[in-house]
C-alpha cells in the first residue's frame, strides 16, 4: 500500500513508525521530517519496529465504499468490513486497520488483545497490493 510503512511476513511482520530521540515519541504512520509532538523541537526522528499486539480500543463495521485513493473495483458490489483501532502500549498510541478477513464486529470486544498481521488490499493480474489487518488473538485466518 505504502512504502516504508510494514515490513516483514509471517511472525515477523512489523508496522514500522518513528521515534523522537528527544522526546521518546512514537509515530504511525512514520513522520521523516520533524517530531509531530508540539512541545519538543527536536527534528531527530529513528524509525522504530511497533509492537505486534496491543488491545482493542474501538471498533465499528464498515458498511459504505470508501472514497479514493481507495482501491475497489466499482463495477463489483461493496463488500462490509470491520475497522479496528488497537491500542499499542509501549508506544502509547491508537493505530487504525481493517480487521482480518472474516472477523467481524460481533467477534470483538474493546479490551481484547489483536495482533497485526499482513493482508491485501487489492490485487489483480499484475499487482497486489499489501497492508496491514489487525487479528483478535487466537483466531485463524
Amino acid at each position: 500500500m505504502v512504502a516504508g510503512w510494514f515490513a516483514g511476513d509471517g511472525d515477523g511482520f512489523r508496522l514500522l513508525g518513528t521515534r523522537c530521540t528527544a522526546c521518546a515519541s512514537v509515530f504511525f504512520p512514520r513522520e521523516d521530517h520533524h517530531c509531530r509532538n508540539p512541545g519538543c523541537a527536536s527534528g531527530k526522528l529513528k524509525e522504530v519496529p511497533l509492537s505486534r499486539r496491543g488491545r482493542v480500543w474501538s471498533y465499528t463495521d464498515s458498511r459504505y465504499r470508501p472514497p479514493s485513493p481507495y482501491v475497489s473495483a466499482p463495477e463489483l458490489p461493496w463488500e462490509p468490513c470491520t475497522l479496528i483501532a488497537v491500542e499499542l502500549e509501549a508506544e502509547r498510541i491508537v493505530v487504525l486497520g481493517q480487521a482480518a478477513p472474516g472477523v467481524t464486529a460481533s467477534d470483538l470486544a474493546v479490551g481484547m488483545e489483536a495482533e497485526v498481521v499482513p493482508g491485501v488490499l487489492h490485487e489483480d493480474a499484475e499487482t497486489t497490493w499489501t497492508t496491514w489487518h489487525w487479528r483478535p488473538t487466537g483466531v485463524t485466518a
